[in-house]
C-alpha cells in the first residue's frame, strides 16, 4: 500500500479532521465531483438526467455504523420512502445500503428483516445491494446476504478483490446463482488480510470474474479500471454474458464520458450516486482510491 493511500485511510476515520474539513469553504466545492448534493433531490436529479443518456443509478445514502436501532429503523425507512420514489418516476434505479447503517452490529435478525422489507419494496426486475465494509464485518454480512437470498432473489452483494478470503467466498456463494458486485476495495487493512500491491488486486479481481461469469452468477464489474473492463468484456462475449448478467458499475462524476460511451456500445452501465451529509469518510476513501485526486483539492484552496 502507498504510504499516501495509507495516510488517506487513517485520515478518513478522524473525527477532528471531518471537522476542521466540513468547516472550510472550499469543501463542498471539492466533494461535488463525487456528489450531486447533500440531498436526495439532488440525487433524484442527477438519476433523471443520468437515464436520459441511457444509464442507469444506483443511489445510496451515506453513512455506517449507527448506534441505536431507532436510528436504523429510521434508515429502513427512509429507503423505503427512496423505493417508492424510484417507482413512482419509473426510473432505472436500484439501492446500495451498508449493514452496519442497518443495524447489523446491534440485531441482525432485525437487520435481516430490514432488508427484506427493502426487496420487498424494490420495483419489478430491480434488486437492492448489499454495500461490504472492513473485512471485521464480511461474516456477518455474508451471512445477512444468505439470510434474505434464500427467501428472494431480489439481493446482491459486493465483494472485494484485495481481500486474500474473497475466492474462497465466491466458491461457498456460487451455488446461490447469486448477484455480485466486484469491487477493488478501499479501506485500510493489514497485509495477510489484504493484498498490498495493485497488481495483485487486479490480477484477483480478473480471476475472480472470469470464476463469476463461468459459475452462472450475475456480474457487475464495480471498476473505473477501462482497460480491466475492456478484458472482461471480451471473456464475456467468449461466454455468452450479456446484460443484464455483467454490467459495469461507476461512481457519479469518474468518467463520465466513457460510461455514456460503454452503454452506447451496448454494455449495462449504472451510476453510483451517492448523497448525505455524512460524506467525510466516503469522500476520503474516494481519494484513497486515487491519491493523485488530492490535487484536486489543492487547485479548489485557490
Amino acid at each position: 500500500m502507498s504510504i499516501a493511500r495509507s495516510i488517506l485511510l487513517r485520515a478518513s476515520r478522524s473525527k477532528w479532521l471531518e471537522g476542521q474539513f466540513k468547516r472550510r469553504s472550499f469543501a463542498r466545492r471539492a466533494v461535488k465531483r463525487f456528489m450531486p448534493g447533500e440531498e436526495l433531490s439532488d440525487a433524484f436529479r442527477a438519476c433523471g438526467e443520468l437515464s436520459q443518456s441511457g444509464l442507469g443509478t444506483v443511489l445510496t445514502s451515506l453513512g455506517e455504523r449507527i448506534t441505536s436501532l431507532d436510528e436504523a429503523f429510521a434508515v429502513r425507512d427512509h429507503y423505503l420512502s427512496v423505493l417508492d420514489t424510484i417507482a413512482e418516476r419509473k426510473l432505472p434505479t436500484q439501492i446500495s445500503v451498508k449493514l452496519t447503517h442497518l443495524g447489523m452490529s446491534i440485531d441482525r435478525n432485525a437487520c435481516i428483516d430490514s432488508v427484506l422489507a427493502l426487496t420487498r419494496r424494490a420495483p419489478e426486475g430491480e434488486i437492492v445491494w448489499i454495500d461490504m465494509e472492513e473485512s471485521q464485518y464480511v461474516d456477518a454480512t455474508l451471512d445477512v446476504f444468505r439470510a434474505v437470498r434464500a427467501q428472494t432473489e431480489k439481493v446482491g452483494v459486493c465483494l472485494q478483490s484485495y481481500l486474500r478470503r474473497t475466492a474462497a467466498d465466491v466458491e461457498s456463494l456460487l451455488p446461490l446463482s447469486p448477484a455480485i458486485r466486484l469491487v477493488k476495495g478501499a479501506y485500510r487493512e493489514p497485509p495477510d488480510v489484504a493484498f498490498p500491491k495493485k497488481q495483485d488486486t487486479d490480477r484477483a479481481y480478473f480471476d475472480l470474474t472470469v470464476r463469476l461469469l463461468e459459475g452462472h452468477a450475475t456480474v457487475v464489474s464495480g471498476t473505473h479500471d477501462l482497460a480491466l473492463i475492456e478484458k472482461i468484456r471480451e471473456r464475456a462475449d467468449v461466454l455468452g454474458v450479456k446484460a443484464p448478467r455483467w454490467e459495469v458499475h461507476m461512481l457519479y462524476g469518474i468518467k463520465s464520458d466513457e460510461q455514456t460511451r460503454l452503454a452506447s456500445r451496448g454494455v449495462g452501465v449504472r451510476t453510483l450516486i451517492s448523497y448525505g451529509a455524512n460524506w467525510f469518510p466516503w469522500y476520503v476513501r474516494r481519494l484513497a482510491e486515487r491519491p493523485a485526486n488530492v490535487w484536486f483539492i489543492v487547485r479548489n484552496l485557490w
